[in-house]
């Protein structure tokens, strides 16, 4: 084992354990749950179309940019095909078997990009504390989502002309 996997499972046993708390498990769990499959920011993203006439393009587009970061994920997932933890009993059933790169990171990151350039400032804490859950509820490595969360921002970073209503396509 090298150094940096002998730290994301040192780290990952260490934040897995916070989850000994009913409390922290509870949070970190529907954090979890809210955040699969990009609901959650989904969900925002087209509330924000639906309630903010005024730059509903531009949130339309921040919620493509969210989707389409987490289908990049899940495209780099079947490429590395990383198994998940195996050294810590996990909190939360996942949808798959591959960690890296964890895409509950990659959409949370690009909605607190894509979102957080509208004003939205509440985002960023949001997608952090899912970024974090995932390691709390023992299903990722640290490198992981730090993958999926550069993943996210690269994502929504590109294609930030064309949400802002640009040319970039």
């Amino acid at each position: 084992m090298d150094d940096l996997d002998d730290m994301d499972h040192r780290i990952v046993t260490a934040l897995r354990a916070c989850g000994t708390d009913p409390r922290v498990a509870g949070a970190a769990r529907a954090l979890s749950w809210a955040g699969e499959h990009g609901a959650l920011w989904l969900a925002a993203g087209l509330a924000g179309a639906a309630v903010d006439g005024a730059r509903r393009g531009a949130w339309l587009r921040g919620t493509a940019l969210t989707a389409g970061a987490h289908l990049v994920s899940m495209g780099v997932k079947r490429v590395v095909r990383r198994p998940r933890p195996a050294h810590v009993v996990p909190l939360v059933r996942t949808a798959g078997r591959h960690s890296f790169p964890s895409s509950h990171a990659a959409s949370a990151t690009a909605a607190a990009v894509a979102f957080g350039a509208l004003g939205i400032g509440a985002v960023r804490p949001l997608a952090a504390a899912v970024c974090v859950s995932r390691l709390v509820v023992g299903v990722h490595y640290p490198s992981d989502v730090a993958a999926g969360a550069a993943l996210g921002a690269l994502t929504a970073r590109l294609g930030a002309d064309w949400m802002r209503g640009g040319t970039r396509d």
